[in-house]
């Protein structure tokens, strides 16, 4: 069970490179401490949204919206486990379901505003979009995005990354990478080099 209290110095999905669902999977991350949770608070998912460019016009997380973020969140990475076969057990998904996380995407990618229909005085017009929250509007967008990663050709280069309690996914963007970050390489490196010298 991800740990909400645990405040990492640098959080995890600080990851500027990676596409905004893969950001979002990264508010979930381990390390020998266990699995931690970056997204236990309002304040937190207002942090992230400021942190990965999505607007939010300065409103405030409510906890329904966080509620939101967090069933997407789970959406997205059991697409993502599904997408590379990662059959790590702490990279599980509190949906186990994959038409399930279709449906949680595919619903939050629709809240996003639309034109309506509307009757003017007997004339037919453009109604204004009814408009949610910027927070809302803001995970819908990453939904949006999560479509558009899991439905195209990035999503051939998804990974589960394979470093010790490491829990991310990252898109490969060149053919010798094999970990989310230089830390976690630094990681498995360092436990190859200990297993080799106890070996001798």
């Amino acid at each position: 069970m991800p740990n909400p209290t645990h405040v990492p110095d640098e959080r995890a999905w600080m990851l500027p490179d990676e596409p905004l669902p893969v950001r979002l999977m990264s508010t979930i991350w381990g390390d020998a401490d266990g699995i931690h949770d970056d997204l236990g608070a309002t304040a937190d998912l207002d942090a992230w949204l400021d942190a990965v460019g999505v607007g939010r016009a300065e409103a405030q997380t409510t906890e329904s919206e966080l509620a939101l973020a967090r069933a997407l969140r789970d959406a997205v990475r059991r697409l993502a486990g599904y997408v590379t076969g990662d059959g790590r057990p702490q990279a599980a998904s509190v949906v186990t379901d994959i038409a399930a996380a279709v449906g949680q995407v595919n619903a939050v990618a629709a809240m996003l505003p639309a034109r309506s229909l509307a009757l003017n005085d007997d004339r037919l017009e453009l109604g204004a979009p009814a408009a949610p929250s910027p927070v809302t509007a803001g995970l819908a967008r990453v939904a949006v995005a999560a479509i558009g990663l899991f439905a195209g050709a990035d999503a051939a280069r998804l990974r589960a990354c394979t470093a010790p309690n490491c829990v991310q996914y990252f898109v490969r963007t060149h053919p010798r990478r094999q970990w989310c970050t230089v830390a976690c390489g630094n990681r498995v490196r360092a436990a190859r080099h200990y297993q080799r010298s106890r070996q001798r």
